[in-house]
């Protein structure tokens, strides 16, 4: 069976209309220098026996290092964006949440981190965050920096808003 991920969208609106959706940059030498297709939404492996929707709040909160900020619309839920089937067959499902513009501090995130072999096949053992940092990012300028499970979720993302304007 192939493997599963779940992940939160963070958008939030600008003033005369603007979205901006949050995006971490991966951690770890590999993607050290690389900017376009470097960018991803938190997400992580849902735990045994956890839901995707709980996997995906505990991943963000932990690649955020911060609590998961409470939705703009206290009223409104997360939206369900669906799932992507990456090309190694991994799928991915993410849920969006509309957050205040001043939610969050960039400067006080920080992820948590994972090990990793560097250089690959070397026996050597790297401990790296699996977020090193973070960026708002209109739409269209998110596009070419991101992952391509996240950039289906970005259209999901404004076809929904398109739809429902803000109020």
């Amino acid at each position: 069976m192939p493997a599963a991920s779940a992940g939160l969208l963070l958008f939030r609106r600008q003033p005369g209309g603007g979205v901006e959706v949050l995006l971490g940059h991966m951690g770890g030498p590999f993607w050290s220098r690389r900017h376009e297709g470097a960018w991803t939404i938190p997400k992580g492996e849902p735990g045994p026996g956890e839901a995707p929707y709980a996997a995906a709040l505990r991943e963000a909160e932990e690649e955020l290092g911060v609590p998961v900020p409470p939705p703009a619309d206290p009223g409104a839920g997360d939206l369900d964006l669906g799932e992507v089937r990456q090309r190694a067959g991994k799928r991915v499902q993410a849920w969006a949440r509309e957050v205040r513009p001043d939610a969050l501090d960039l400067a006080a995130l920080a992820s948590n981190t994972t090990e990793i072999e560097w250089p690959p096949r070397s026996g050597r053992r790297l401990t790296v965050p699996e977020l090193d940092r973070y960026a708002w990012f209109a739409p269209p300028a998110a596009r070419p920096v991101v992952v391509q499970a996240p950039a289906a979720f970005l259209d999901r993302l404004e076809s929904f808003l398109a739809a429902r304007p803000s109020p």
